[in-house]
């Protein structure tokens, strides 16, 4: 009996052992098939666990205007997320986090209880939330209440600016204008890091893999007092005329640089878009709202004229008796009253219809649409903000019988705010069509500043044509009869044309009673430092003419713009003038390209375009320029509009013709200069 106990007792012994050996042979076994077979493949999946690759947002980069004022920046905030997996009860955690940040509790309990169905691990609560609500919830010390640092852009200048600067989306990403149209430089790029977490998920060490790159800070080319000054008086100025939008550049036509760009409406960017609100508000009118410019363009019209015909500022025009019969229709005068003869600075001055569409007939169709052309009319200037329109100019293949009567007073063209305040810098800078610019510098935090260099200009006009012109729109405002006297400025002369285009319906196919009201010039006249372009649109009556409704808005942000940028005054402040000039009508009539009706019997007071031919009267006499120095003999040439050729240095000793002889137009006066 003992001996089989024993035996009993050795094999179960044995049996023991053998399953010991075996269990432990097992273990061996898928400790080797873990930790060496599939070792990487489990340290994938404990990394996974353990680690959080975290994307570091790139800090946005501002935005200033020349002087340094912050018009855009991103300011830190904090964001409240929860894991709906570990939020101990869901009715609780949603009524105690909707009272301290103001959230409907059954709108949030209804995200988390989706959340938490769909096995969600991550749910935003509310991004962005202020200071009291974030020391509100960090003081309960609730585990599964996380949070999340962001950033948010602020404009701190509220809504001026709006439309140059645009607005961003909740990523921060640009919307409009310049946030847009930079986007790549202003958004930099993120950097990544990678977070060591505990069993609960939270990150107790973490390692910087990639360094974020913060965007680059940009400087303007605007001035926010100016530009506030145009936002204000624009706001102004449609109030008192019923206009329906309107718009306002404020440029330096030597540079290029845009002092100010105002449209309205308007919006404030730090508020999201409000339901129901009009996309008129958010459009930058200035750029991206073309329309026919009326009686500004005259100013084309005689720049190609003094270019390409011998047609001088005081050359006589016969404007008849304020009817024009043209292809069957007749153009009629604004003021319902002829002008008879005029020179072509009165043309300018009093803005006559008919004047302008003579001294467009003397300059052909060819000529003159190389010239709308060469004042940029038709392109796109390249600025970085979205929706710039080039305008409309259409091809000589296109234009009808009457187009060079209609383009000739500003019809039959679209232009933009913009274009007619780089086509006045070609006047104001001596002939020169220099681009127009917004930015100013470019510099990423620690680097170099980048200046952004203006582009070559392109020369337009001769600087005798361009000096011609600058004297002939400073006589339509200090003209007696001129339209544009409300431009005058204190202490500083002043020169412009005022404009006034009826609107087109194309729905009804005819010109309206409303109108394009506007008004385009620069000061000082002697040596320009400003150009201020006023455009309203969708005025109405004589109050809504562009000598009355804008010229005001020019002079007050003129006279504000020269006093910000320091220009010093070059003529005596003479204060409000108190027999003040009735205003003349600057109205381009133009019923000319699509007729409502058969066209009727011309008027028997109107004459035809044959029978209005410029009077060709003798040029000026020939001035005495002997004794006098190259430079008041340039002087003093440019002033009356004279073609010279000049030979040697030091002072003139002769000239042909001689002094006091008739002078024929055109003619080129040859003076021989000696020591």
């Amino acid at each position: 009996m003992e001996l089989l106990a024993r035996a009993q007792f050795l094999r179960r012994l044995t049996w023991l052992g053998a399953g010991s050996l075996l269990w432990a042979a097992a273990i061996l076994l898928r400790l080797a098939q873990l930790q060496i077979f599939q070792h990487g493949e489990y340290r994938k999946l404990a990394e996974q666990q353990q680690q959080q690759l975290v994307e570091i947002p790139a800090p946005r980069g501002a935005i200033f205007d020349r002087t340094g004022e912050p018009l855009a920046m991103s300011v830190p905030m904090q964001s409240v997320c929860v894991n709906p997996q570990r939020v101990p009860n869901l009715a609780v955690a949603s009524d105690l986090l909707s009272s301290i940040l103001g959230l409907d509790p059954v709108v949030l309990y209804g995200r988390l209880r989706w959340s938490f169905n769909h096995r969600r691990g991550f749910m935003w609560v509310k991004r962005r939330i202020d200071l009291d609500q974030s020391k509100r919830l960090k003081g309960l010390g609730l585990d599964w209440i996380e949070f999340r640092t962001e950033s948010q852009r602020h404009f701190p200048k509220g809504s001026v600016a709006a439309h140059v600067l645009g607005s961003v989306d909740h990523e921060e990403h640009g919307n409009g204008g310049i946030e847009l149209g930079l986007d790549d430089l202003l958004a930099g790029h993120a950097g990544s890091a990678l977070l060591l977490t505990d069993v609960k998920g939270r990150g107790f060490d973490s390692q910087t893999a990639d360094q974020p790159v913060p965007g680059v800070n940009i400087t303007l080319t605007i001035d926010e007092r100016i530009q506030y000054t145009a936002e204000r008086e624009l706001k102004a100025a449609v109030a008192r005329t019923g206009a329906a939008t309107g718009s306002v550049v404020v440029m330096n036509p030597q540079t290029g640089d845009l002092l100010a760009v105002a449209s309205y409406p308007t919006f404030d960017p730090n508020q999201p878009p409000r339901r129901g609100e009009s996309l008129a508000c958010r459009l930058n009118t200035a750029i991206a709202a073309p329309f026919e410019p009326g009686s500004v363009f005259k100013v084309i019209t005689l720049s190609a004229a003094l270019e390409t015909t011998d047609l001088r500022p005081e050359s006589r025009i016969n404007c008849g008796s304020g009817a024009l019969t043209i292809a069957g229709r007749t153009v009629h005068e604004a003021s319902n009253h002829g002008y008879g003869t005029i020179t072509m600075a009165e043309v300018l001055a009093m803005s006559s219809n008919i004047g302008a569409i003579q001294i467009g007939s003397r300059v052909g169709q060819q000529n003159l649409y190389e010239y709308v052309r060469r004042f940029g009319f038709g392109q796109s200037a390249g600025l970085p903000l979205p929706a710039e329109n080039p305008g409309k100019v259409r091809r000589l293949r296109h234009w009808q019988p009457t187009s060079l009567a209609s383009v000739s007073m500003g019809h039959e063209v679209g232009v933009t705010t913009l274009q007619l305040a780089q086509a006045s810098s070609v006047i104001a800078n001596g002939g020169l069509l220099v681009k127009p610019r917004i930015v100013l510098l470019r510099q990423r935090p620690g680097g170099p500043v980048e200046r952004e260099l203006p582009e070559p200009p392109r020369r337009v006009l001769k600087p005798e044509t361009a000096f011609a012109m600058r004297l002939m729109m400073e006589g339509v405002v200090r003209h007696p009869r001129g339209t544009g006297h409300r431009a005058r400025l204190d202490g500083y002369s002043s020169a412009g044309k005022t404009g006034t285009g009826k609107i087109y319906d194309f729905a009804a196919r005819r010109y309206t009673d409303t109108y394009n009201a506007s008004f385009m010039g620069f000061a000082p006249v002697t040596n320009p430092a400003i150009v201020v372009v006023v455009t309203l649109n969708g005025t109405r009556g004589k109050s809504g003419y562009g000598g009355v409704a804008a010229a005001p808005v020019f002079k007050t942000v003129a006279e504000e713009a020269l006093r910000v940028l320091e220009v010093p005054k070059d003529i005596p402040e003479i204060g409000p003038d108190k027999d003040e000039p009735a205003d003349p009508d600057d109205l381009a009539i133009a019923d000319l390209s699509i007729p409502e009706a058969p066209d009727p019997a011309p008027a028997p007071a109107a004459a035809s375009l044959a029978q209005l031919a410029p009077v060709a009267l003798p040029g000026p006499k020939v001035p005495d320029f002997r004794g006098l120095p190259v430079r008041e003999v340039v002087e003093r040439a440019q002033a009356m509009g004279l073609d010279l050729r000049l030979e040697g240095t030091g002072v003139a000793r002769e000239q042909e013709p001689v002094p006091g002889s008739p002078l024929v137009v055109g003619e080129t006066i040859r003076v021989r200069f000696s020591r």
